[in-house]
């Protein structure tokens, strides 16, 4: 081999040794983006402080934004991925849906994002500030406090015919889990996750079908609501009644996040259908008895356990600048 064919392959060889030093030491900039606690420290240090003094000031007045943007915060992610594309504005946009009439908090985020392109123009996405916001509302309401990975990109897409993804209220525990499976998400993961109606309401057309004719025998109720609790629903949600009207989905402990919810599950006082499931079924009733406490069986801590499950579904379909943008209004594509 003569010296000036032997110094082109070495060169040729160096730059391919070069190039898949770089493709295995930067992985998530080759192959994908990737999301990490503190990605704003350097071009907009002030981002979550404004996020988080946001979602005071509005729970302040209203408290109810804080489950309205947990429950937010969840349907973005089942839905194209954690993109904020279920705050876009629009024509048989996912925010048209039947499952999203009833989300609160719309005016938070778009508050949050109007201070921050003022203080870091096109910097920060509308589908951080929602990540960010659902965390902050877990604390307002004596929840715990994780660290919120950041630098998702927002999607250009939104379908209101795509929010199919999302669990259903008279699901079985089989769909259910068959939904937070095709997104990576475990049987454990469900069970903590839906663990957060702790906080917030559902209105009684969710839940009335079940507190008459239910079933042809007996009082008609729904056998697994608990034969105490079923007049307090009835009182509520009288048939005939107002069908918007809000009940607390975790009774006698709405406002406050914690683990009474499951405990209300064991005791059949669970409002949804789909909830009380969790307690019927084999496959996810370990879990409820291992956040309520139950004798015989190893205790999980719902709090700790919540914060990680967040993590993993806030994590789900992040875009990045190949196929997303930093949107300069959260309602409208730029």
């Amino acid at each position: 081999m003569s010296s000036k064919m032997y110094q082109r392959s070495s060169s040729i060889s160096v730059m391919f040794l070069t190039l898949l030093v770089l493709a295995t030491t930067f992985p998530s900039s080759v192959q994908s983006q990737t999301t990490r606690v503190g990605f704003y420290s350097r071009s907009c240090p002030r981002a979550e402080s404004i996020v988080t003094q946001t979602v005071q000031k509005h729970f302040k007045s209203t408290p109810s934004i804080a489950p309205g943007l947990l429950r937010m915060h969840f349907h973005d992610c089942f839905v194209q991925g954690c993109d904020g594309s279920v705050l876009l504005s629009g024509t048989n946009t996912e925010k048209t849906a039947g499952p999203n009439l009833g989300l609160r908090g719309w005016e938070v985020i778009d508050d949050a994002k109007t201070q921050l392109e003022a203080a870091c123009p096109g910097v920060v996405s509308c589908a951080d500030i929602l990540a960010l916001a659902a965390r902050d509302s877990v604390v307002l309401t004596k929840g715990i406090n994780w660290k919120v990975p950041t630098g998702r990109f927002d999607g250009r897409v939104s379908l209101a015919s795509e929010t199919n993804n999302l669990p259903g209220f008279r699901e079985s525990i089989d769909a259910q889990k068959s939904k937070f499976q095709a997104l990576g998400l475990n049987t454990q993961d469900l069970v903590t996750l839906v663990g957060g109606h702790t906080i917030g309401t559902s209105a009684c057309q969710f839940f009335r079908y079940r507190l008459y004719n239910f079933t042809t025998t007996g009082n008609g109720a729904d056998p697994t609501i608990d034969a105490s609790f079923l007049p307090q629903l009835r009182a509520l949600c009288p048939q005939g009644g107002d069908a918007t009207k809000r009940v607390d989905l975790d009774t006698g402990s709405g406002t406050q996040f914690d683990a009474a919810f499951f405990k209300n599950l064991q005791n059949g006082r669970g409002v949804l259908e789909s909830d009380q499931k969790l307690w019927t079924d084999a496959s996810t009733k370990s879990f409820v008895q291992r956040y309520s406490g139950v004798r015989g069986f190893q205790a999980l801590n719902f709090n700790v356990e919540f914060g990680r499950s967040m993590v993993k579904m806030s994590n789900i379909g992040v875009k990045s600048a190949r196929n997303g943008e930093i949107r300069r209004i959260c309602s409208a594509i730029n």
